[in-house]
């Protein structure tokens, strides 16, 4: 297993199939072009079987912090350690950047997702609470 940092658009394309729905090259490029955007990809042989991609968050009384954004694995391989070398090389990444921490959401009927990241130190945060907003693409200005 080879686990490389992307930093180019077309890496992102061939390594589509990944990812939830297809990669848009324009927004591949911008999530890329960000000082504080990483995207990992695990490689077996040529194959791309799975990736992790983290956001630095700095705060001005808090400094920065590493979010592990999201983490797939591709279903032949896993079961094999990927998802857990992925979140280990972020977390190194996080580290070196200077993050003081690093954190991510799951659902709590995501075993798989759970175990991974328990695998690599995390604990379980029971006093917090995700609440979100979901807006249409109409409602939000283009940048």
């Amino acid at each position: 297993m080879d686990i490389r940092r992307v930093t180019r658009a077309a890496d992102v394309i061939d390594a589509e199939t990944l990812f939830d729905g297809p990669a848009r090259p324009e927004w591949a490029a911008r999530f890329l072009a960000e000082p504080g955007h990483h995207l990992l990809v695990a490689y077996r042989g040529v194959e791309p079987a799975g990736f992790v991609t983290g956001v630095e968050m700095t705060h001005p009384d808090k400094g920065t912090e590493m979010f592990l954004y999201e983490l797939g694995v591709a279903e032949g391989h896993r079961r094999h350690g990927l998802g857990r070398a992925l979140v280990t090389g972020l977390a190194a990444l996080a580290r070196e950047r200077g993050c003081y921490g690093m954190w991510v959401l799951t659902d709590r009927d995501n075993p798989a997702a759970l175990a991974t990241y328990r695998s690599t130190g995390a604990d379980t945060d029971e006093a917090t609470a995700l609440l979100s907003w979901t807006f249409t693409t109409d409602s939000v200005p283009e940048p």
